[in-house]
């Protein structure tokens, strides 16, 4: 029998060892990553445990009376190990809900873990909302080039590779954020939007990831010309920002900074992942980004979201 308790500070350690050996959990989850914007949130993440020894972690937040799983973060859900199954994962949902209620709770917004994110397959959880009535709410569609079948690059992005290469331009990794902050802000502005991290926040995430979250410039004559965040997950590496000056674009700077990610950096990896092309929670798919991925070989993953009356 499974019990839930509330997370607390002195759990940290215990959480970051249950993230490193669960079966859907990753770097957003660890409490290193989470906590970066604690200020933001009211956290109410739960700890799973059977025997006194945690099985499961909820990361999880609370605004007015809703919860969600988890408000920072792209996707959480219930982060399991082995120990937890189909059956005793339904009675810690039945749990969870019970916990929840006590504290005025009426909803949960559910952020599910995609399924290239699991290292073993995970999906009880699924299975448990259904059960108890969950609906979807909101599915944004990503797109992921799976490294270990056959893909291929079209003709045109091909093209432009080759063009880069002949360009003289430089490839590298990076620990100095700051260029790539500036130039991603001013390609957003465009858009109406900013970087969801702030230079001082991205800064802060890479001091404390180094090995995890990779910036990868294009320079030429020290200029720089596209870069790609990368936040290496282990079994997927995920962009999460890239950007490319005018002159880069027309040089071709980030279709070569990528082909080199894709073709030699990560290539071991079993996905690479490029994100969400959905607007409007996910209403309004934008299509000239998502094509633009799909040039790669890139190929749809859903990001689903449901939402759990108690």
């Amino acid at each position: 029998m499974c019990s839930v308790r509330p997370y607390t500070a002195a759990d940290v350690n215990a959480w970051d060892a249950l993230v490193g050996r669960s079966r859907n959990g990753n770097l957003l989850h660890r409490r290193g990553y989470m906590d970066y914007h604690a200020d933001r949130f009211v956290d109410r993440s739960l700890i799973v445990e059977r025997h006194g020894e945690p099985v499961a972690v909820f990361p999880a937040n609370i605004r007015d009376n809703v919860v969600t799983s988890h408000g920072g973060l792209t996707y959480a859900g219930l982060v399991t190990t082995h120990a937890l199954r189909a059956e005793s994962t339904l009675g810690v949902f039945e749990q969870i809900a019970g916990h929840y209620r006590a504290l005025g709770v009426e909803r949960v917004i559910y952020k599910a873990v995609p399924h290239i994110f699991h290292t073993y397959p995970a999906e009880e959880d699924l299975y448990a909302l259904h059960r108890l009535g969950a609906r979807l709410q909101r599915r944004d569609l990503s797109s992921a080039i799976a490294l270990r079948e056959t893909f291929h690059f079209t003709q045109g992005r091909q093209r432009a590779v080759n063009k880069a290469r002949k360009a003289g331009i430089r490839l590298q990794a990076s620990a100095e954020p700051a260029d790539f902050h500036a130039l991603l802000t001013d390609v957003l502005r465009k858009h109406d939007t900013v970087p969801t991290h702030s230079l001082a926040e991205l800064c802060l995430l890479q001091s404390r990831f180094p090995q995890h979250i990779v910036l990868h410039e294009a320079r030429r004559d020290g200029a720089l010309l596209a870069g790609v965040l990368v936040y290496d997950l282990g079994k997927v590496a995920h962009t999460q920002y890239m950007a490319v000056s005018e002159e880069g674009r027309q040089l071709g700077a980030l279709s070569l900074l990528l082909a080199e990610l894709i073709g030699n950096a990560y290539a071991n990896r079993a996905y690479f992942s490029f994100g969400i092309s959905t607007e409007r929670e996910g209403r309004v798919l934008n299509g000239g980004l998502v094509t633009q991925k799909e040039y790669f070989g890139a190929r749809a993953v859903v990001h689903d979201f449901y939402e759990w009356p108690l």
